[in-house]
């Protein structure tokens, strides 16, 4: 059984500001993998624990992956694909899904794709349904729960209201909820390890792409990005009790139309 597992290193959300345009500064914001994508890697290994064979994580993005990718190999990857090129932070989903169907069947041998419903930049929660359709497999979306064995996995699909039972033939794609697990924390003897473990780095032509054609199939463009014009009323409550604070307070919030 070999797993496939997509990741996307991603700003870390933690150290994000905003300036005075109300912009994100991300210049110098370390990147980490984005926590549904690290979730999806934790079934991977859980998956492995029970039916065995090997995992594989493969990403795209810039020298920062390179990175990034060192905790999945320290979580319990035994390898990783990387497509490296500065150019490829700025594609859309479709894009994207693209040059990771490159990388797949370039990879070749593997027996199922998993990754996280969507990534905590962009929140599309289309690479794993696009990537299914390009490479022709079934898909199941949604995974809080899953099993693997000889030709087929079934699965609990989170539908919020209701969970419903799918199963489908492999090779397959899944991509999984915030519910499937919390992941772990890798131990200080598997990050050393981790530096010794098989990478391949490729760039867009070793996948038989060219920057310029992924350019022409990044429909979206983001012109901007800014966060929203939070203005203050800063309204002052004074009172010479609590009870008279409560009134006063209470008073200002239907006066506002809150209550």
């Amino acid at each position: 059984m070999r797993q496939l597992v997509l990741l996307k290193d991603i700003p870390d959300l933690t150290e994000i500001t905003i300036d005075n345009e109300r912009r994100p500064k991300i210049e110098g914001v370390k990147t980490k993998i984005s926590d549904l994508d690290k979730r999806a890697l934790e079934a991977a290994i859980q998956a492995k624990d029970k039916v065995g064979g090997e995992i594989a994580v493969l990403s795209m993005g810039d020298e920062k992956t390179k990175t990034a990718l060192l905790e999945a190999l320290a979580m319990g990857a035994d390898s990783a694909y990387m497509i490296i090129e500065q150019m490829l932070r700025g594609v859309d989903a479709n894009a994207t899904s693209i040059v990771l169907e490159a990388a797949v069947r370039k990879i070749g041998d593997y027996d199922v794709v998993i990754c996280g419903e969507m990534s905590l930049d962009s929140l599309s929660s289309q690479i794993g349904p696009r990537l299914a359709e390009l490479l022709d497999i079934p898909q199941i979306t949604y995974v809080k729960e899953f099993e693997l064995s000889e030709g087929k996995v079934k699965a609990v699909r989170d539908l919020e209201t209701a969970d419903m039972v799918a199963e489908a033939s492999l090779p397959a794609v899944i991509t999984v909820v915030r519910e499937i697990n919390e992941p772990r924390i890798p131990s200080l003897m598997n990050i050393m390890k981790a530096k010794r473990k098989p990478q391949t780095i490729w760039s867009l032509a070793d996948l038989g792409l060219s920057s310029e054609d992924i350019e022409k199939i990044s429909y979206v463009k983001i012109k901007d990005v800014k966060a929203p014009l939070v203005v203050r009323k800063q309204i002052k409550i004074e009172a010479d009790s609590v009870e008279e604070a409560a009134k006063k307070l209470a008073a200002a919030i239907r006066e506002e139309g809150v209550l």
